[in-house]
């Protein structure tokens, strides 16, 4: 069925392993298991490619169905409902499970969502994720070996509750038959993909310009989330002083090690850091910790005490202070409050 031309930096690299959409004939069928609050965006940009795919090649390429565990319709986040069949008959009928991801999953209501990727994953069928989504696959162990991404602002607690799985940056990943998605406009990409690798980059540019997508992105492109973006723009010492934060989150390094590795002297250090973003190398850091541990805070349940471990506090008053000086809250206010804002999730759906 590949009649396409394959992407430009293929030439380069090893081949890859025939992915499951290269034997399956068409249609190209996906299901997307809804969540209670998904993400409207992610779901039409991973819907909205393949009906255009359909109408510029003249025939059904692809089909797609919307389930929910039980058949009942699902409210996304836009407060839409949207109708659904059950999970069950979508597996039966389709090639690939996604999960469309959006508010967390909170453990008492996992159960059910995490039965039935495995139950698609047994019937042989190809499992993805959109954005949040990926805790979920993680959790059903049908990533474990896999290439995986989320969303940046989940990558933090993705990695502190999934240490064991290859974890990227990007904005997707297709490893055999699994496929992760950061999320947004990210999951046009990871079907334009589908849709080059399989008739041609020419068409998925076509689909792309259907939307004013003005460029499809590969997939090895790194996610533009939080600090990344600002970041890209600073001096390469300072860029390389801050991955190196960073990557040392539970046991900080002294800034003069930093400055030693970066190869600037401690005093050049202090005054670029002044000079492009208004603070010392040391409350640059700081930030940063107290960042990565509200990430933790509303998206693991993992205790206080241990996040502030995690994150380079020798104690929870010392980290109560400084999460509180940078957001105006207790870590315990923090996560009570995320908490609630699921709980009105579940009271509204």
């Amino acid at each position: 069925m590949k009649n396409g031309a394959a992407w430009p930096n293929m030439a380069h690299r090893n081949p890859d392993p025939p992915m499951f959409y290269h034997d399956t004939g068409e249609p190209l069928c996906f299901a997307f298991l809804m969540l209670e609050g998904l993400s409207m965006l992610s779901l039409a940009s991973a819907t909205e490619p393949l009906r255009a795919a359909n109408r510029l090649l003249g025939r059904e390429a692809f089909r797609w169905d919307l389930c929910s565990i039980d058949g009942q319709p699902v409210m996304p986040s836009s407060g839409i409902p949207f109708p659904a069949i059950p999970v069950d008959q979508a597996i039966e009928r389709n090639h690939a499970l996604f999960i469309c991801g959006g508010a967390r999953v909170d453990p008492q209501d996992e159960r059910p969502y995490l039965a039935a990727l495995r139950r698609a994953a047994h019937r042989g069928r190809a499992i993805g994720a959109l954005s949040t989504a990926s805790y979920l696959l993680a959790r059903a162990g049908l990533l474990d070996g896999y290439r995986c991404t989320i969303h940046w602002e989940n990558r933090a607690a993705f990695e502190e509750d999934f240490p064991h799985l290859p974890i990227t940056g990007t904005l997707y990943e297709i490893d055999r038959n699994r496929l992760t998605c950061s999320g947004g406009t990210a999951s046009m990409d990871l079907m334009l993909h589908i849709i080059a690798d399989l008739h041609g980059r020419d068409l998925a540019n076509g689909v792309a310009n259907q939307f004013h997508h003005a460029r499809m992105r590969d997939a090895g492109e790194n996610q533009q989330g939080g600090r990344a973006e600002q970041i890209g723009t600073l001096p390469g010492t300072m860029q390389m002083a801050i991955r190196l934060m960073q990557a040392n989150i539970e046991t900080p390094l002294q800034i003069e090690r930093l400055a030693a590795l970066t190869g600037v002297s401690e005093r050049q250090m202090e005054r670029n850091f002044r000079s492009f973003l208004g603070m010392t190398p040391a409350r640059c850091y700081l930030s940063l910790r107290v960042e990565r541990a509200r990430e933790m805070l509303l998206y693991t349940e993992q205790p206080i005490i241990d996040i502030a471990v995690a994150t380079g506090f020798a104690s929870t008053s010392h980290f109560s202070k400084w999460v509180k000086e940078f957001y105006g809250i207790r870590p315990s206010e923090m996560r009570e409050q995320a908490r609630a804002a699921r709980a009105r999730s579940r009271r509204i759906a």
